[in-house]
Formats: C-alpha cells, structure tokens, sequence
C-alpha cells in the first residue's frame, strides 16, 4: 500500500507530461534546407498543436509521405497563387514575401479549395513544396511553430 501511494505523484507526472506532448506542444527537428536562413537543419522547434488557425507566413509542420516536412503557408484557401520575375501575386495582386529568396517563375492553376493550403520553403529553389507535391490537406497538419529550443529563438 505505501509503494502505490508514493507512486501515485508519479503516475500523475507522467500522465500530465503525455497529455501535454500529445495534444499541446511537442518538440520537433528540422530535417534539410529547405527553409535556410529562417531554419537551419538539426533546428529543435516547439509545435504549437492546439492552435489550428492557419494564416499567411505560419510555419507549419505537416505529414507527408512517412516523414513530416517543415514549410511555409503562402496561399489560402480561395487564392490563387502566382511567381513571375520573382515577386508574388495572390489573386492576381503584388504580395510582399518577405521570407523568399529568389523564387523561379510558377502558377498554380487552380484556386486553392477549402481546407488546402500552398507551402513554400523559404529556401525556394532548394525546397520540395507545393508546387512539386501538390496542395496540403488541413487535416495533414500537426501544428505551427514560432520558436526554436535549440538554438533558443522565436522565429517567423
């Protein structure tokens, strides 16, 4: 009966540290250049899983495959999304991009439907994104991130 009730603070640690990691935040590695310089690869980042209010410029991490990719939201659902000498226009307008390097002409031939996003690492021509994998599903979201545990920072 003693070892059960000094036992029990740890149970409850150990439920609490599971809960948190499962549903709230999660550590996460950056794997490859494709978001060189916001990004470096081997970058630990803290994945805000409950937040699921996408907007313009979010880094998120979503499944794809068997791996989990690290990108940026550039097109929303209901945009249409196009790169011509290297600036942005959204819905036919000049957008700034702010995170971009110097981006090859592209247009998505569609508008983005709803519950899709268009991805772009910031490293734009090292970067397997949406415009080679196609748009990305919402539901294959795991969350946003803003800051980085290794090396400490936020990061936008």
């Amino acid at each position: 009966m003693k070892i059960v009730k000094e036992a029990i603070p740890y149970v409850i640690i150990l439920l609490v540290v599971v809960l948190i990691r499962s549903f709230i935040v999660t550590p996460v590695i950056v794997s490859g250049t494709s978001m060189d310089s916001t990004l470096k690869d081997g970058e630990i980042l803290l994945l805000n899983k409950f937040d699921n209010t996408y907007e313009r410029n979010d880094i998120v991490v979503f499944d794809y495959e068997d791996s989990k990719l690290v990108k940026r939201i550039i097109g929303l659902p209901g945009e249409t999304i196009e790169y011509k000498d290297g600036i942005l226009y959204i819905n036919g307008e000049e957008t700034e991009d702010l995170f971009s390097s110097i981006t090859h002409d592209y247009k998505l031939d569609e508008v983005i439907p709803e519950g899709y996003y268009f991805v772009m690492g910031d490293n734009r021509n090292n970067s397997s994104d949406s415009r080679i994998i196609g748009l990305i599903d919402e539901k294959s979201i795991n969350g946003t991130t803003t800051f980085s545990l290794w090396p400490i920072k936020f990061v936008k």
